[in-house]
């Protein structure tokens, strides 16, 4: 891997790595963790895998649901009502190259790469530890996709990290979602400038820097609202434990109203 791209060859990566792909052109890339024996495991949006309808509207995995896997009879696993995949190698790439995404980079490299969702200051946990974490929400699941704040790469960063953020109100630690945001917040800051610095060049200077600094306060290794959450805690602490409790007292009341006719 180098500065200007992280591209690998599948006999570099290794359990516990986490790998992505671009798709559409190089428009948007999908993110997951390789857990070995040539299986992926990926966050996707559920309602995209129960349709055959390929949505444009969705940003991180905008595809439809793969035909069965002539390799690997499990690939395209995954329990009801939950986002979480297990993908063989081919089928998560889908003809696309394979990249290795990169942990504990220095600041300056994190700036110095000109594309999000490539890299983050986050040290990585050990490859047991990751592979762990992507099977155990495998089986139950990590919440509902969101574009913005829980999407492939949240999953993944998560499984390579463990670092939860828990100020829901911004972005999440996607590099995706953050350039998407960065861009455009990056351009309107710098618009007053052009009344100060007749040379587009200075203007496209200080923007781009804005740019990268908007993505840098963003990193889940440098942010001040993330905490180290244990991965059977992980339901408690975004609240998804409760409507668990719920839908399980729901049906234990329709099961003894049932006895009682």
């Amino acid at each position: 891997m180098g500065l200007l791209s992280n591209k690998v060859e599948r006999n570099e990566i290794k359990p516990g790595d986490h790998i992505y792909t671009y798709r559409a052109v190089f428009t948007y890339s999908h993110h997951g963790i390789f857990v070995g024996g040539s299986k992926v495991v990926h966050f996707r949006p559920e309602r995209n895998l129960d349709s055959s309808i390929e949505s444009s509207s969705e940003l991180y995995d905008p595809i439809s649901p793969q035909s069965a896997c002539p390799i690997f009879p499990d690939c395209g696993f995954r329990q009801p009502n939950s986002g979480v995949v297990l993908s063989c190698l081919d089928c998560f790439l889908r003809n696309g190259s394979l990249y290795c995404f990169e942990y504990g980079v220095t600041p300056s490299v994190f700036l110095a790469k000109v594309r999000g969702g490539t890299c983050t200051t986050a040290v990585s946990d050990p490859p047991g530890t990751v592979i762990h974490r992507a099977m155990y929400l495998l089986q139950n699941g990590f919440g509902n996709y969101d574009i913005f704040q829980n999407n492939c790469e949240d999953f993944a960063l998560y499984c390579k990290t463990g670092l939860l953020i828990m100020e829901k109100l911004g972005v999440g630690g996607s590099g995706q979602a953050s350039s998407v945001i960065g861009a455009p917040l990056a351009a309107i800051l710098s618009s007053p400038l052009k009344l100060l610095m007749p040379s587009p060049v200075g203007v496209a200077t200080v923007t781009a820097g804005m740019y990268c600094m908007s993505r840098y306060a963003t990193d889940i290794g440098v942010r001040s609202d993330v905490i180290k959450v244990a991965v059977e805690d992980l339901a408690v602490n975004l609240g998804w434990a409760a409507s668990h409790d719920e839908a399980a007292q729901e049906n234990e009341a329709s099961n003894r109203q049932l006895m009682t006719l």
